[in-house]
């Protein structure tokens, strides 16, 4: 179980889910982690804006199959009228344009309900300290929804882009070519949706040692999540 912040403000969440003993459940689970705080719960997007506005949570964990309105059609107005509350899409969907969407709509992540509860309450963590989390059986979609935005784009697709160079590169390229072999290795790590923890093992280093080089590359490639930076390595083909 987490300890609460050093100011003792518990990280205020919304839960938003149209199955009530699943929102039950959930508040329960959440309730045991003593710097998390369910402030309130709706079955659906007109429920959750008004709940939104009411008690201005810091999270906001929405479903995505409501009834009405879609959670991720409900997106833009919970940003709109909460816009520094971070938004978690927790659903059964592993439809790679639900993960697409949502994404686009501004949540700061997508989680899947067959989730372990002590990954949830960590996730919620990450969110509410500006980070971005996909599940990590969603990241091979994730890569391959950028790969289809490419190719509808136009843009240099992953098989012809150039290698790093700092030579008549591009800032992409160039930032790549500062990363030392051993960031490029927990970068791959990303990309293919490992954590920390597994990248560690992989590598041989301890779990903190992994979180300070993932602060370098984010800082070196110049993007502030794990998911910008898995996609920045997927357009590299450093898979």
């Amino acid at each position: 179980m987490s300890t609460p912040p050093i100011d003792n403000t518990p990280i205020r969440i919304l839960v938003v889910d149209d199955h009530t003993l699943f929102r039950r459940g959930l508040t329960a689970l959440l309730s045991r982690d003593a710097s998390l705080l369910v402030v309130g719960d709706a079955a659906d997007a007109g429920q959750a804006l008004r709940k939104a506005q009411e008690l201005r949570p810091d999270v906001i964990l929405l479903d995505n199959h409501l009834p009405g309105v879609n959670g991720v059609d409900a997106l833009p107005s919970l940003l709109e009228v909460v816009p520094g509350a971070c938004i978690l899409m927790l659903t059964v969907s592993e439809d790679e344009n639900d993960l697409a969407a949502a994404l686009h709509g501004g949540a700061s992540g997508y989680l899947l309900k067959n989730m372990e509860g002590d990954d949830l309450t960590a996730a919620v963590h990450r969110a509410a300290q500006g980070d971005s989390i996909i599940a990590p059986e969603m990241m091979g979609k994730l890569i391959s929804a950028y790969k289809n935005t490419t190719v509808r784009t136009g843009s240099v697709p992953v098989a012809t882009a150039p290698p790093p160079s700092v030579k008549n590169s591009t800032p992409t390229t160039q930032a790549m070519a500062s990363l030392s072999p051993r960031e490029f290795d927990i970068l791959r790590g990303i990309a293919r949706g490992a954590s920390n923890k597994e990248i560690a093992r992989e590598n041989g280093i301890v779990e903190t040692t992994v979180k300070i080089h993932v602060q370098h590359i984010l800082r070196k490639l110049g993007v502030s999540s794990r998911v910008h930076a898995a996609v920045i390595a997927t357009e590299q083909g450093l898979l």
